[in-house]
């Protein structure tokens, strides 16, 4: 059962801000909560524009990169876009590799295959590089912690700059020609939660600038926000005003690569960060998770419509692919965890093994169980004695402290509070079992081990319609750091046996005291619901999103179910 937790809220200042804002107190309400309580700041958060994105100068080292590339297009000189293989890096690379075509430069790019060369710069690679001629590497999305392949960089005449959002290591940062990087110490920067592809914009914005080309920067904001939202950035700040303006740009989108994209993943007319999120995202990121994450890069770069349809294709198919194994390896996990003891032999993290699995979506299905079981988790694929897991948390324990704890028991290791990645040899995945699970406990509330859910506010029926789902429009885009709300209401009853689609959801009839009926779908409720009996007439205290439901021209209101109580 989960924990919920409902807002409170001061009616006198709701009514206030509402009067002055000339908007419906609930959204007054949700605008004080998220801490826009005055009108300056609520406005400034309800009309994110172009003017809210900050000066690219203040991000140190920018103008000496800018100038250090300036100077290689004048002279001819091969410039190397080495991106990461996720959708930020992907996105990155394609925005920094057009910014230079325009002001004249001649580029090439590298994205390394996540199986073969893994995270980051490589020395091989950078060989291979030299080889055909590039003096100068820039990277998006990673490099703040590459220190042996920059210093190798840099003893055979290649000068790299870095371009990146990571934390950097208390050894300091390499030895680069420049660090773009606004969490660096002694950059300035006011926003410190730009994504990769954010801080790569930085420098195409500067770049374009610099050569007269201003007029062109926001249409670079499309593919920016695509990969702000994937790599789960706080929506807050320079960010929604980035993601806002991407997403009011993106039906009207020129790109063969982008229209492809949209059209395989069925979006319409009006983009929201959900079908970035959702639909766009997955499909970009099945590229690296199953097989060469280039292919991106070759999609927004396609010559013609026909050929974008060809790659947009071929990353649907991949995506398709990577669902698949992701629910087998998901299921094998789970039960490897019962196998293991379940609760009883790791009741604080869950860490499971299994032969041959899948390295590219072990991350997914930690998520999966971790959302499942409520616990931390470590899935680990293991391959000739060897494991590379990735583990995800909770909101109540650091997951990198916790590691550090048994950091003697693998080979290599990294992350941070939620996320993290690891090698480990067969034989000890026992004991990070045992370990991790006396630190965890040492560590953890029993409310810890309870799902939280947040609840925005109580709605009643009376006041429950589409004109909610108007409302909070003004609110987007949701996302990290900007949610979108949960409701509560209570006065609601089930009007006859639920209906079970595709044998895993529920569609749901309800009604009020008085007679009001409403639609209901709850995602995966039928093991959701598991241990609560949902008869006819009983009364249900619903937690929900409002959306508006579009079927054969008819738009509903539609409450999709966070979870429900009865009273049996």
């Amino acid at each position: 059962m989960k924990r919920w937790t409902i807002r409170k809220h001061d009616r006198d200042e709701v009514a206030k801000l509402s009067t002055e804002l000339k908007v419906s107190p609930l959204i007054a309400a949700l605008l004080i909560a998220r801490g826009y309580e005055t009108p300056e700041k609520a406005v400034k958060f309800l009309n994110p524009s172009y003017d809210d994105l900050h000066e690219p100068n203040l991000l140190r080292d920018l103008e000496k990169s800018v100038e250090r590339i300036f100077r290689a297009v004048e002279a001819g000189e091969k410039i190397l876009i080495w991106g990461d293989y996720d959708v930020d890096g992907t996105t990155g690379t394609v925005v920094l590799r057009k910014a230079l075509e325009i002001i004249g430069g001649k580029t090439g790019f590298h994205v390394p295959n996540r199986f073969t060369e893994g995270y980051g710069l490589n020395i091989p690679a950078l060989e291979k590089a030299r080889e055909r001629g590039y003096t100068l590497v820039i990277t998006v999305d990673c490099g703040s912690t590459a220190f042996e392949p920059i210093a190798w960089a840099r003893e055979h005449g290649m000068d790299v700059i870095v371009t990146d959002h990571h934390l950097t290591k208390d050894a300091g940062l390499p030895e680069a020609y420049a660090v773009v990087n606004p969490n660096q110490p002694g950059c300035g920067y006011p926003d410190k939660n730009l994504a990769g592809v954010g801080v790569a914009f930085k420098l195409a914005h500067a770049l374009l600038r610099e050569k007269g080309r201003e007029n062109t920067v926001k249409g670079f904001l499309k593919v920016v926000a695509i990969g702000t939202i994937a790599d789960i950035m706080q929506l807050t700040g320079e960010n929604r005003a980035i993601v806002k303006i991407g997403l009011q740009d993106l039906p009207k989108a020129h790109n063969f690569g982008l229209k492809a994209l949209m059209e395989v993943a069925d979006c319409n007319a009006e983009m929201t960060s959900y079908h970035i999120g959702f639909r766009i995202a997955p499909r970009i990121n099945a590229a690296g998770r199953m097989d060469v994450a280039r292919h991106v890069v070759e999609l927004f770069e396609a010559p013609t419509f026909e050929k974008a349809r060809e790659l947009a294709a071929l990353l649907n198919s991949r995506n398709l692919e990577r669902q698949r194994i992701q629910r087998e390896i998901t299921e094998l996990a789970l039960q490897d965890y019962l196998d293991q003891g379940g609760s009883a032999g790791q009741s604080h993290v869950a860490v499971v093994a299994g032969e041959g699995w899948h390295r590219g979506v072990i991350g997914l299905a930690a998520s999966k169980i971790t959302e499942k079981l409520h616990r931390p988790s470590v899935v680990i694929s293991l391959e000739n004695g060897i494991g590379h897991g990735s583990a995800r948390s909770i909101a109540g324990y650091h997951l990198l402290n916790g590691l550090d704890s048994c950091g003697g028991l693998m080979d290599q290791f990294g992350g941070h509070a939620a996320a993290a990645g690891m090698r480990i040899k067969a034989e000890n995945i026992d004991r990070l079992r045992e370990e991790l699970n006396r630190h965890a406990i040492a560590h953890l509330t029993a409310d810890d081990l309870v799902p939280e859910l947040r609840i925005d506010a109580q709605v009643s029926t009376q006041t429950l319609d589409l004109s909610i789902v108007e409302d909070l429009k003004q609110l987007e885009p949701f996302g990290a750091g900007n949610p979108k709300p949960i409701f509560v209401t209570k006065d609601f009853f089930l009007l006859d046996e639920p209906y079970v689609m595709k044998e895993k959801h529920l569609k749901l009839r309800l009604a009020d005291s008085r007679g009001k009926q409403f639609e209901a779908v709850w995602w995966d409720g039928v093991e959701k619901s598991s241990g609560q009996t949902l008869n006819p007439k009983c009364r249900i205290e619903l937690a929900y999103t409002p959306e508006a439901n579009t079927w054969q021209g008819t738009t509903r209101l539609q409450l999709v179910v966070e979870d429900l109580r009865t009273d049996n």
